[in-house]
């Protein structure tokens, strides 16, 4: 087991990770920039060290300066939590020259699941369903138009090292997909410095769903059931939930089949996540792998009583799973809100500040997961999550009636955030009926 993780991250993530070290018997080392200095995760780890002034290029995202502090601090290990470096295959080989161990997957695998062209052709080859488009890399807009003919419009170009829905653009035409083409590309370099594009049919109004997968270095993975993310704005995921409203037993267990065979065949241990398009008539198909842990990872925590950070942790310290498959049951209904230092009336416009009160709610089955706390900095150079309101029902309606309470009772003043966004949504019919796909917000007005 290791005796010192450097946790190269910040904000709510960074104290998770502390949790489940702590838990463990393990000692941390917090990084943070100037603009984080005294934050929470600082305060609570065993050690603190300033890597850089705020700019995340100078601080965060510095590999350098992170390998740097792990040597001097003797860390044997770090966890790069989500954001920042957690999909960089570099910074996961320097981890390993250097003889840190590197807290997530291999280099390899985040390579392979990092380039979409590569991780659509692993996936064909596993057998996990794909949605129908090219097979590798598009170089041209003649190519584009052709291959659109072929599997029908609408189509959408994805940037090969895209994220975030940056370089991605839907074409419903021929004219269109020219400009779509064109954008994306550009996008896609600015943005990633790789302008690669690749083109899928345009699937409409689905859901995403996505798998929690769990591998070892043994050989061993499982499923740890979905989650449905579709309430979201501009490809940013705003609520998550589990069990889907729209997934029964028998298509739990075959995207979950779907998703272990995509891990196996990514060679994945660690915690991740394969993300489907799921269709109303219950096809789905793969859209991408998540080579890290995931925000929304207490959805699954709290449906199924397990610790998925803490067996990040054991995994890589080589050992084996800590379940099988047949011993992970599913309890209740979880819904997750993600509260960020938004202004849902003003276009969700990011509202940095000073929080100058903090009240977090109680009652059973709620559970928060922030960094707030009066006088706490909601730095402009961060990203705008700042909580994580978790609660766990009998079942779906019970859940929603007690996230409502406990919005109710969140309170985070000095800034504007999206709690009023989801005190809206959950009294909003459609969501309550369950009635919504990834196109809902564009759909309905919220608040």
């Amino acid at each position: 087991m290791f005796n010192k993780i450097l946790i190269a991250n910040r904000g709510e993530v960074a104290l998770r990770v502390i949790r489940a070290a702590r838990e463990l018997g393990i000692r941390t080392v917090a990084v943070y920039s100037e603009a984080d200095r005294g934050a929470p995760h600082t305060r609570e780890a065993d050690e603190a060290v300033c890597i850089g002034p705020p700019p995340p290029g100078k601080s965060y995202l510095s590999i350098p300066r992170i390998i740097a502090t792990a040597e001097i601090t003797d860390a044997d290990a770090i966890h790069p939590g989500y954001g920042f470096l957690a999909e960089n295959p570099h910074f996961a080989e320097i981890c390993e020259a250097c003889r840190v161990t590197f807290i997530g997957p291999s280099p390899r695998t985040i390579i392979m699941m990092g380039n979409k062209a590569t991780a659509r052709r692993t996936m064909m080859e596993a057998g996990v369903p794909v949605v129908p488009g090219s097979e590798g890399v598009v170089k041209t807009a003649d190519e584009a138009a052709s291959l659109a003919d072929e599997i029908e419009y609408p189509v959408i170009v994805k940037a090969v090292a895209g994220g975030g829905g940056r370089g991605m653009r839907i074409a419903h035409t021929p004219v269109a997909l020219l400009g779509a083409f064109t954008t994306a590309q550009t996008e896609a370099e600015n943005a990633f410095g790789d302008g690669s594009v690749y083109l899928e049919k345009y699937i409409v109004k689905p859901r995403h769903v996505e798998i929690q997968i769990a591998g070892d270095r043994h050989g061993n993975v499982v499923h740890l059931g979905e989650r449905d993310c579709s309430i979201q704005r501009r490809h940013q995921k705003l609520l998550e939930e589990s069990p889907s409203p729209a997934v029964n037993a028998d298509l739990r267990q075959r995207m979950g089949d779907a998703a272990v065979n995509a891990a196996k065949a990514a060679l994945y241990h660690s915690a991740g996540t394969v993300e489907f398009l799921l269709e109303a008539g219950g096809n789905f198909y793969f859209m991408e792998m998540n080579t890290r842990i995931q925000v929304e990872h207490p959805v699954t925590e709290m449906l199924t009583g397990t610790d998925l950070v803490r067996e990040q942790i054991l995994v890589a310290a080589g050992e084996k799973l800590s379940w099988t498959q047949e011993e992970i049951t599913f309890s209740g209904h979880v819904i997750e809100c993600r509260i960020n230092a938004e202004d849902p009336l003003k276009n969700f416009t990011p509202n940095p500040g000073t929080i100058t009160d903090y009240k977090a709610p109680t009652g059973e089955g709620v559970r928060v997961d922030t960094y707030a706390e009066p006088g706490a900095n909601v730095s402009p150079y961060y990203d705008s999550l700042v909580a994580k309101l978790i609660v766990k029902g009998a079942d779906r309606a019970d859940c929603i009636a007690r996230m409502r309470k406990a919005l109710g009772e969140l309170v985070i003043d000095g800034i504007q955030t999206t709690i009023p966004f989801h005190q809206a949504l959950m009294d909003n019919p459609r969501f309550i009926a369950g009635d919504f796909d990834t196109g809902f917000l564009e759909e309905e007005k919220i608040i």
